[in-house]
């Protein structure tokens, strides 16, 4: 009988181990955190206690929220060893020493029970070695879990269990790790490097070798080896940089050790002595004085990049490749250029590497893709590169140029590794057959839904889909989800079909931000030739179709991840419920923009503030609490965050894995149909002209403090006058239509003011917000 995990232990303090505590309990599972006693320290829990203090500063956080650490107990590995058999899962993060971890593991085996899961967060020492000499009980509860940094906001998994190891246990501790903890599973063989690094450290192996040979500089390598192939912006370099230059001598020196003389990684190889020199001098990337780039601040901040011949650092000037080889990665390795040319050397190669490790690494190549996506952030595996680059035109080159064609990419020929069936994706398989791609149980992705079934309704700029069981789903397509007119549109004839036809509704999209607010470039535009009527027009539509979803006869539930900002914050707050994924940031931000929220945000934070829990009675506690957020411009870092901000309420649900959030959302609305009646119109009670005047001095306190300039001041008294209900006597009820009146005319006199438009103007240029 295998035990459910209730309660972890985590060994080892570092980086890994404290951000694997830290995420463990952002899911709200207690988490039981050691480390070795210091040498001669008077707090034998130093390391663990100084990890979670450390982790309570860290930006970007490995906590949820404060409360979260509360749930990480600290000990050491001397007292408290023993408390670890009191816990349902034990995770080693210790260092890299085969010698070390055995000892503990010799340690663990006389006090684990049996059923309890141990594993080790390795990347470099396989199982086998892992267990040697140890008891067959033990190597029946153990496997590998290798986490990837930082483990809060990195999705893979890599599971690896042993011959022995109980299925069972496998089974329980990867439901864990996908349910609970939000990962996404990739079982892997326990072969050098597993997956993603066995690949990833091989691509950069390339890709430094292949700058150095082509006369690349680093910013032209990593202006080719980002983008174009749907590869993060740092590229290789840039990538070495924030895992740490001195990591990679250990990682090289592993797999060389683990690998055949002929596998591509070793034969490629090669000492690197600026390497060498740049980690003894300290430039070990972003954690030391730089990397290969580095921020010089004896010339005012300016970014500098190293010379590969020279080894000298100059400023950093980028770099723009032709455009069709920017925008076009068949077109970029095709290209007769040094970008062109580097870019074969280093894909080419590792394409081909890929394809030569299926089946010695994964059973198939989905796996493989999965593990470069989620680990590395690739937006396509090498398969699914190959198929964009032609198998057989990747294949033929690799002929002409004299290297091994692996025999998985000669069987796929002129056809492609993945294709559309039925409406269902297949992949290439080892035996010559295509194999239907299984999603987990509880896995629904809009995607999928959209390869088998045409849109209920669409436009340019949304659509709506029906997902099954009386659900339907509304889905944004503009830019970064932004609202426009047609958005607005498509959300009004969807709520009238829904109506007629189905039971529930949920908007939602596989996008990685659910919306980003209003479509500023439109609005800018309509004041630049002074369109006001458009504008008004504009401001009362997206009231109309925010009240319109909230007052529908059926229940709507927001299913958020990513950004849900400005006007994607104002049409959750109209939801019935919210079931948002874990990493979700959220927030009515119009503020920082020199406006306010005009789609009835002011009067649904407020109605969340004044029914909260120990609220104290009147009309100032709620509104202060929604003047200090908005005001501010406050954005929430998770969704418990944006729980303690009173955008999720206290019934709001919160999924782990994001490609669990479709599910769990339609699952929410269903729950919610029987009996289902809209919510009573509201009557707020404000504090008229003397909370007006606290909110106003409440201001003048940050402006006095130089947190808030002259513009703030005039956004802050427009707010100011909203929320406190304009002039209304605090006596009188105000109803939700004299609450949106107010925002209708406080947005529009704020936004026909100059540095409003200067602010919106400079944000869309710049992306970042103009304290004027």
């Amino acid at each position: 009988m295998v035990a459910p995990i209730r309660r972890v232990c985590v060994i080892g303090a570092g980086v890994m181990g404290a951000g694997i505590a830290a995420q463990v309990a952002n899911a709200g599972v207690p988490v039981l955190l050691l480390d070795i006693v210091p040498a001669g320290a008077a707090d034998r829990n130093a390391l663990a206690s100084a990890a979670v203090a450390r982790m309570l500063k860290t930006d970007p956080a490995p906590f949820m929220s404060p409360d979260a650490a509360k749930l990480v107990e600290v000990g050491n590995t001397e007292d408290d060893l023993g408390r670890a058999a009191d816990c349902d899962w034990i995770v080693e993060a210790v260092i890299e020493r085969l010698d070390l971890k055995q000892v503990l593991y010799r340690r663990l085996a006389e006090l684990h029970r049996p059923g309890t899961a141990v594993s080790s967060n390795t990347s470099t020492i396989p199982l086998q070695s892992l267990l040697g000499g140890l008891p067959d009980a033990f190597a029946r509860d153990f496997l590998i879990t290798h986490f990837f940094n930082p483990p809060r906001y990195m999705r893979l998994l890599e599971v690896v269990p042993g011959p022995t190891t109980d299925p069972a246990l496998v089974e329980r501790v990867s439901s864990f790790c996908d349910h609970v903890l939000g990962k996404s599973i990739v079982r892997c063989k326990d072969t050098p490097g597993f997956i993603a690094n066995r690949i990833g450290t091989f691509w950069m192996q390339r890709g430094v070798n292949a700058a150095m040979d082509g006369g690349l500089t680093v910013d032209e390598a990593d202006a080719v080896m980002g983008r174009p192939f749907g590869i993060p912006k740092t590229g290789v370099f840039g990538l070495l940089d924030l895992v740490g230059l001195d990591l990679m001598p250990h990682i090289d020196a592993s797999m060389k050790a683990l690998l055949s003389a002929e596998d591509a990684f070793v034969v490629n190889h090669r000492d690197n002595p600026m390497l060498t020199r740049m980690i003894g001098e300290g430039y070990t990337g972003r954690k030391g004085k730089g990397g290969f780039y580095r921020i010089n601040r004896e010339r005012g901040k300016v970014r500098e990049s190293i010379g590969l011949v020279t080894g000298v650092y100059e400023p950093s000037v980028g770099a723009k490749l032709p455009e069709a080889a920017s925008k076009d990665m068949r077109a970029l390795v095709a290209s007769d250029d040094k970008y062109g040319r580097y870019a074969w050397a280093v894909m080419g190669d590792v394409l081909g590497y890929a394809a030569s490790l299926v089946p010695a690494i994964s059973d198939d190549i989905a796996g493989i893709d999965a593990a470069m996506r989620l680990g590395f952030n690739w937006k396509q595996g090498p398969f699914e590169i190959l198929d964009r680059l032609g198998p057989a035109a990747v294949a033929a080159r690799l002929a002409t140029d004299g290297k091994p064609v692996p025999e998985l990419l000669r069987a796929v020929g002129d056809r492609s590794f993945y294709r559309a069936e039925g409406g269902e994706v297949q992949f290439f398989g080892t035996d010559g057959a295509y194999h239907t791609l299984e999603r987990p149980e509880g896995v629904l992705r809009l995607d999928d839904v959209k390869r088998r079934s045409q849109p209920l309704l669409k436009n340019g700029s949304a659509a709506l889909w029906d997902v099954g069981d009386g659900v339907a789903c509304f889905e944004i397509a503009t830019k970064m989800n932004s609202f426009d007119e047609g958005v607005l549109k498509l959300l009004d004839k969807s709520v009238s079909l829904v109506r007629d036809g189905f039971k529930a509704m949920v908007l939602y999209t596989d996008a990685t931000n659910f919306s980003a607010g209003a479509n500023l470039g439109q609005a800018l535009f309509a004041c630049n030739i002074a369109a006001w009527g458009e504008v008004e027009k504009s401001i009362a539509a997206g009231q109309r179709s925010f009240k319109g979803l909230k007052y529908a006869p059926f229940p709507v539930v927001g299913a958020p991840a990513g950004l849900a900002l400005g006007g994607g914050c104002e049409i959750l707050l109209h939801c019935d419920a919210i079931q948002a994924h874990a990493e979700t940031y959220t927030g009515l931000v119009e503020c920082g923009v020199g406006l306010l929220p005009g789609w009835g945000g002011c009067g649904e934070m407020i109605q969340r503030w004044a029914s909260a829990p120990k609220m104290p009675r009147g009309p100032m506690p709620a509104v202060a609490k929604v003047f200090e957020a908005v005001s501010t411009a406050k954005v929430s870092k998770s969704a418990a965050e944006a729980r303690a901000m009173r955008v999720l309420r206290e019934g709001d649900g919160i999924t782990f894995n994001r490609d669990r959030l479709l599910f769990d959302a339609k699952a929410r609305a269903l729950s919610l149909v029987d009996g289902y009646a809209p919510p009573p119109k509201p009557e707020f009670r404000l504090p008229g002209a003397a909370g007006r005047a606290g909110m106003t001095m409440a201001a003048q306190g940050f402006r006095a403090q130089g947190l808030a300039t002259d513009h703030d001041m005039v956004v802050a008294g427009r707010l100011a006058t909203v929320l406190s209900g304009g002039d209304a006597d605090p006596v009188d009820a105000v109803s939700e239509d004299d609450m949106l009146k107010l925002e209708r005319r406080e947005f529009l006199a704020l936004i026909k003011t100059a540095p409003t438009l200067e602010r919106i103007e400079h944000t869309l240029t710049t992306g970042k917000p103009l304290r004027n």
